[in-house]
């Protein structure tokens, strides 16, 4: 429960103390599990290793990360897709041996940062990130995710399906009337009805596998790949340094990931409980999931934008939503059944979801009272939302910088370098301030003529 004494953000319905009831407990976690899951089985999906196995990973990876961080952040973590590119390749050579070990260097590289920061403290980040930075790199965390939201709610099979994008806008539509229109619990967990709505319409227009569904069996225990024990454990620094390296890549992204929940809650993380405590967790997620066959983990920009339409930030929300995770992990049909996820539905959810994590981006922005007027804000904030949202992205030989990653650096770079007003601002300034004292001189002028 809540300490009486600490900050609570009277703008949420729950705060990141509050624990609900029971029964809401349960609809608000499974929201927050549906919400994540169709990526975070897709990664393991793509690259060929095993769905469950990442499930149970992200479940154990969310409770170490709200653990490490004393309670005090209220983020998922799940299947990173920034490793995908990497893990194809050394799957066809090394196999998961090799991935493991690249993933379990991420953490451990993770953890490296979070104790350099640890000894030098975090009061840098907000030099480096001022809202003028923030503002549009929450913005691209958003907006360059519509794309894929896109792609998933009108195509099938690489072809424009109209019944496709008519189910995802039905989804879209059935969580904004979830939330505009109703009160109470139903008013609280818009997403989940609308995934469960969604889920409903598809079977009816028979774009959902039922047969996949009945012949699984009810429960399954995931195949680990434990070092050590599934497999021989050498040290192959090929696999390592393929993947590791993008580890400060993926640093990137959590810091804006922070941003974004600062925003939201009303807190400063990067202070309390530290940003090194922030790495630190997602360290120890990722350095697990390398430990029993999963892929890398992140926090997710998905559940953010549940947090965001619901106004729940509930630590204990997302503790649920973990141990469904796990649970789900053993439990092979209803594992089945949550695969099945059709695409257009997933699609449809995260027009919204992606669209309210842009959104937070124009808040920083509005309630810093950026000044866009000036020079040095434009091209600040074109810059990097042209980038980051265009994937603009830095490849050298086999390390890439993605269009987030990037953007967020070029952001970085420009606030450091570029003065607080351009040289014709300046002039500007000087010509109204030489207007004004010339205007000054001759009222005082005025003044002496008229008492003699």
């Amino acid at each position: 429960m809540a300490d009486k004494n600490e900050f609570h953000d009277d703008r949420a319905i729950l705060d990141i103390h509050d624990m609900p009831k029971f029964f809401p407990w349960v609809g608000l976690s499974l929201q927050h599990m549906f919400s994540m899951f169709g990526s975070t089985v897709i990664v393991p999906l793509l690259v060929g290793l095993s769905p469950s196995i990442a499930l149970f990973a992200s479940g154990v990876g969310t409770l170490l990360h709200i653990m490490i961080t004393q309670r005090k952040i209220p983020a998922y973590m799940g299947s990173s897709f920034a490793f995908i590119t990497p893990m194809l390749a050394l799957m066809k050579t090394t196999g998961y041996p090799g991935i493991a070990q690249g993933v379990i260097g991420v953490g451990i590289v993770y953890m490296i940062v979070a104790a350099i920061i640890w000894g030098v403290g975090s009061d840098w980040v907000d030099k480096i990130l001022p809202p003028i930075v923030v503002g549009p790199i929450v913005m691209v965390i958003g907006l360059s995710l519509a794309g894929s939201a896109a792609q998933d709610a009108m195509m099938k099979n690489g072809k424009y399906s109209l019944l496709y994008f008519g189910i995802a806008l039905a989804t879209l539509f059935l969580a904004i009337i979830f939330n505009m229109l109703f009160k109470g619990f139903i008013g609280l967990i818009p997403v989940l009805l609308a995934i469960v709505c969604g889920y409903v319409i598809s079977v009816f227009c028979g774009i959902v596998d039922l047969h996949a569904i009945a012949s699984a069996p009810w429960f399954k225990i995931p195949a680990f790949d434990i070092p050590g024990i599934d497999y021989k454990f050498k040290i192959d620094w090929a696999a390592i340094l393929a993947i590791t390296p993008i580890a400060f890549v993926t640093m990137t992204e959590h810091m804006g990931h922070i941003m974004v929940l600062d925003e939201l809650t009303g807190r400063d993380f990067f202070k309390d409980p530290g940003l090194n405590r922030t790495l630190a967790g997602d360290g120890a997620a990722s350095l697990f999931a390398g430990l029993v066959g999963a892929p890398a983990m992140t926090s997710y920009g998905e559940n953010i934008g549940v947090m965001a339409i619901t106004k729940i930030h509930s630590v204990y929300v997302l503790m649920g939503a973990a141990m469904f995770a796990i649970l789900f992990a053993f439990v092979n049909k209803l594992n089945v059944l949550i695969m099945q996820m059709p695409m257009p539905v997933i699609g449809g959810i995260s027009f919204l979801l992606f669209g309210t994590i842009a959104t937070a981006g124009i808040q920083v922005m509005v309630e810093n009272k950026v000044d866009m007027n000036l020079k040095r804000n434009l091209m600040i904030a074109s810059t990097v939302m042209v980038i980051g949202v265009g994937n603009a992205y830095l490849q050298i030989k086999s390390f890439q910088f993605t269009g987030l990653a990037f953007a967020t650096i070029i952001g970085i770079v420009l606030n450091l370098v570029l003065p607080q007003k351009a040289a014709s601002e300046r002039g500007h300034e000087q010509h109204l301030a030489a207007q004004k004292a010339e205007e000054e001189k001759q009222r005082l002028l005025h003044q002496k003529r008229m008492k003699q």
